[in-house]
C-alpha cells in the first residue's frame, strides 16, 4: 500500500470536512430519533411503559436551609453533600414528572412548573402530546407540581380526568389565596383517598407529611412494583443517610420523617423501585439499607 504523506492526509481530512459541511454525507446528515436522555427517560415495568420527563432544573443556588432544615445540622449535611461531590452553594434541583402507559391509558403524574419548566418540550421529544394524556394525577398542591395544569388560560390536558387527594384539595382551597391552577380547575378534579385505584395497576398511597394530604403512586405490572414518590422522598442523599432529616418545605417535619422511614423500610425489604420528583435526573433507583439508615442506588441508565 502506498504511503500517504502528512500533507496529503490533511488535505483528505479537509476535503471530507467540506463534504460533510455541504451535507453530502447522507448517513451523517440524516436526523435521528430522540433517545433516552433527550429530556425523557423511558423504561419498562412489567407490561407497562414508564417515561420520566424532565421539567428542567433550577440555576445553582444554596442548598440550605431549605434542603436540610434541622437546626444545628447544616454543617453535617454540607459535609455529606461534599462527600458525594456536590457543592452546597451550587445546589441544582431537578423536577421529574412521569407518564405511565398501561397500554390502555396514559397517566401523567404531576405537571411541573408551567412556563418556567420544559415539560411540554420533553413530552414532544418522547413522542407524547398533551391530548394523549387520559389521566392527570397530582401528588400535592405545590406550585412546581401543578404549574403545568393550565396553559394560556386553558386546561393543558383537555382530554384527561384530573385526580388529587381529598385532604390535599380541601386544604389548599381553604386558604385565603388558594393556588390559581387548582382553583381554576376545581370542577375538573375528582377527589380521592389513599388506596384509591387511579387506573388498573396504579394506586394512591398515603404519604402525608410533606403536605397534609400528599399521595404517592404505586405502580404494579406483573411481579414488578415501582413507587413514584412525589416529594415524599425528600432529598436523594440526606433523607436516606439521616433518618431525622427533613426539608424546609415539609409542612409537618415529624410526620414527613416517619413517612420516609416507612417507605424506605418497605422499599428496601421488598426491592421496590422508586422515582423521586427532585432526585438527580432521572431519579429512578432502589433503596438499600446502610447500617441504621439507608442509601439511594440509582438504576442503570439504559439508552
Amino acid at each position: 500500500m502506498a504511503k500517504v504523506s502528512r500533507r496529503e492526509a490533511l488535505k483528505l481530512v479537509g476535503a471530507a470536512g467540506a463534504v460533510a459541511a455541504a451535507g453530502t454525507l447522507p448517513a451523517m446528515a440524516q436526523a435521528t430519533p430522540a433517545t433516552n436522555g433527550a429530556g425523557f427517560y423511558r423504561f419498562k415495568l412489567g407490561d407497562f411503559t414508564l417515561t420520566v420527563l424532565s421539567d428542567g432544573q433550577t440555576p445553582p443556588g444554596n442548598a440550605f436551609p431549605n434542603w436540610g432544615a434541622n437546626p444545628g445540622r447544616q454543617a453535617e449535611f454540607e459535609a455529606a453533600l461534599r462527600e458525594n461531590f456536590l457543592e452546597p452553594t451550587r445546589f441544582i434541583n431537578n423536577f421529574n414528572p412521569m407518564v405511565v402507559d398501561t397500554g390502555q391509558a396514559k397517566i401523567l403524574i404531576d405537571t411541573g412548573r408551567g412556563q418556567a419548566g420544559q415539560l411540554l418540550a420533553s413530552m414532544a421529544s418522547a413522542g407524547l402530546r398533551p391530548a394523549d394524556i387520559n389521566t392527570v394525577f397530582i401528588t400535592h398542591g405545590h406550585g412546581d407540581h401543578i404549574g403545568g395544569l393550565v396553559t394560556n388560560g386553558q386546561p393543558t390536558f383537555a382530554n384527561a380526568r384530573h385526580l388529587i387527594g381529598e385532604a390535599e384539595m380541601q386544604f389548599w382551597l381553604s386558604q385565603a389565596n388558594p393556588p390559581a391552577n387548582l382553583a381554576a380547575l376545581r370542577e375538573r378534579f375528582t377527589l380521592v383517598r389513599p388506596g384509591t385505584q387511579i387506573a388498573p395497576g396504579l394506586t394512591a398511597v398515603d404519604t402525608a407529611g410533606h403536605t397534609v394530604g400528599h399521595l404517592a403512586v404505586q405502580i404494579t405490572s406483573g411481579n414488578q412494583t415501582l413507587w413514584h414518590l412525589g416529594d415524599a422522598g425528600g432529598h436523594y442523599i440526606l433523607s436516606f443517610r439521616f433518618p431525622d432529616h427533613y426539608l424546609g418545605f415539609d409542612a409537618n417535619p415529624q410526620q414527613a420523617v416517619a413517612t420516609r422511614a416507612r417507605l424506605w423500610q418497605q422499599a428496601a425489604a421488598e426491592r421496590i423501585m422508586v422515582v423521586g420528583y427532585h432526585f438527580a435526573w432521572p431519579g429512578v433507583g432502589y433503596v438499600r439499607r446502610a447500617g441504621s439508615a439507608y442509601e439511594f442506588v440509582p438504576a442503570f441508565f439504559v439508552f
